[in-house]
């Protein structure tokens, strides 16, 4: 089980060149992300929350496995040799949701920290002179080709929830 989620039912199949299953970075960094802004509201004694923070875990030490050397994630998290660009949305989600569980004590720092500050200078050098944030893919509902050139306000808005949980006094 490789403890993340496929974008849906029609997902469950497809296989990356590689032969590993397909699984989506923004898809499953919007999981990600999904799952700690519901912890943060969810009432500590909830029973549900063990649940929550378990499926956190596993995901983060599922992504934490496959994190580029670059610090980033690509399109297709299992099958990075077929993406040569990093996804700068799907990473952005994926680094804000770490940085929160570290933050949190939902995961350890010592493993985690890094992994949030490798995502972090990654995501940097996607920061144009221009000051516009590039290599996010365009919409879509899988992994996809994308440009370094290619920027839109979703990946944008992943890029400044991840800096402001990293930069950020959580208890």
């Amino acid at each position: 089980h490789e403890h993340l989620f496929s974008r849906d039912l029609t997902y469950l199949d497809p296989y990356e060149k590689n032969g590993r299953r397909l699984f989506w970075s923004r898809g499953n960094g919007w999981v990600m992300a999904g799952l700690v802004r519901i912890l943060d509201r969810m009432p500590a004694n909830s029973p549900l929350r063990a649940k929550y923070v378990l499926r956190l875990q596993q995901m983060a030490a599922a992504v934490a496995a496959v994190q580029g050397k670059d610090g980033l994630w690509r399109p297709g998290l299992l099958d990075p040799d077929s993406y040569p660009l990093p996804e700068i949305s799907g990473s952005a989600f994926i680094t804000y949701a770490l940085a929160y569980c570290v933050n949190h004590h939902l995961l350890p720092a010592a493993k985690y920290q890094p992994v949030v500050h490798k995502a972090w200078a990654g995501m940097l050098t996607h920061v144009y002179a221009d000051g516009r944030l590039g290599c996010i893919q365009p919409v879509g509902g899988a992994p996809a080709p994308l440009s370094q050139t290619s920027s839109y306000v979703y990946g944008v808005g992943a890029f400044l929830l991840a800096g402001s949980e990293i930069h950020s006094t959580a208890p």
